[in-house]
C-alpha cells in the first residue's frame, strides 16, 4: 500500500512538473509572438529604412543553397534595391573548413544576383540567431538593422535583436519555392522550443561562442573576409 502512494506522488509530481514546463513554454512563446508583432513586415515597401540588412545563414551545399536561404537572400536584395537599406550582413555557420555558409551565400549572391562585393559583410561565427545578432552589435556595430527571415523566425529574430539593444525589425522572406506542409509543421515545433532557449539566453546575457576585432558595418567589407 506504501509503495503505491509512493509511485502515485512520483506520478503526480511528475505530471505537475510537465504540466508546468508546458505552461512556461506557452507563455514564452506568447510573450515573444506578442511582443515582435508590431516589429514584423510583410512587404517591402511598408519596411522602415535600417542601414543594415542582416540576412540570417542555412543550409547550404556545395555548390548552391537552401530553398530557405534562397528566399532569404531575395528579401534582403529588395531592401537594398529598395533603397531600404545600404549593407548586407550575412551571418552563418562557419565552423569548420568543410562547411562554410557565408562564403557560399556570397557566391550565390554575386554569381545569380550580380550583386556588389562592396555591401556585403560576412559573420563567420554566426552560429545561431542570438549569436549573429549578439556578434552584429558588438563586432560589427551594428545599431539598426532589418532581419530578413521566414515569417516564424521572424518572431524570435526580432525579440532577440532588440532585447540586445538593436533597433531591430523583421521583413518574412518571399517564398519562392512552395514548402510541404510537413516541413512548416516540423518549424513549428522546433521553433516552439527555440523560443524557450532564445528566452533563456537572453534573461542570462549568455555570450556568444566568438567575439574578435571589430570590424565596423560602415567600414570596408574585405575585413570580413576569410
Amino acid at each position: 500500500m506504501e509503495k503505491k502512494k509512493k509511485a502515485k506522488a512520483v506520478i503526480l509530481t511528475l505530471a505537475a512538473l510537465v504540466l508546468a514546463a508546458g505552461l512556461f513554454c506557452l507563455g514564452v512563446n506568447l510573450h515573444m509572438v506578442a511582443y515582435a508583432r508590431p516589429y514584423v513586415y510583410s512587404d517591402v515597401d511598408s519596411l522602415p529604412y535600417k542601414y543594415t540588412v542582416i540576412l540570417p545563414g542555412a543550409r547550404v551545399y556545395q555548390n548552391t543553397v537552401s530553398h530557405v536561404v534562397a528566399d532569404r537572400i531575395e528579401g534582403s536584395l529588395r531592401c537594398i534595391k529598395a533603397g531600404k537599406a545600404e549593407r548586407i550582413l550575412v551571418s552563418g555557420d562557419h565552423g569548420r573548413k568543410d562547411y562554410d555558409e557565408v562564403n557560399q551565400i556570397l557566391a550565390y549572391m554575386k554569381r545569380v544576383y550580380g550583386t556588389a562585393d562592396d555591401i556585403i559583410f560576412l559573420d563567420h561565427a554566426g552560429f545561431s540567431t542570438y549569436e549573429t545578432a549578439y556578434r552584429a552589435r558588438d563586432v560589427f556595430c551594428v545599431k539598426d538593422a532589418v532581419i530578413v527571415t521566414q515569417k516564424f523566425h521572424t518572431y524570435r529574430a526580432v525579440y532577440i535583436a532588440r532585447k540586445l539593444g538593436l533597433d531591430a525589425v523583421a521583413l518574412e522572406a518571399p517564398e519562392l519555392f512552395p514548402y510541404a506542409g510537413r516541413t512548416r509543421a516540423s518549424w513549428a515545433v522546433r521553433e516552439t522550443l527555440a523560443r524557450v532557449k532564445a528566452f533563456i539566453n537572453v534573461a542570462r546575457g549568455s555570450k556568444p561562442t566568438y567575439l574578435g576585432e571589430q570590424i565596423p558595418i560602415t567600414g570596408d567589407p574585405q575585413a570580413s573576409r576569410d
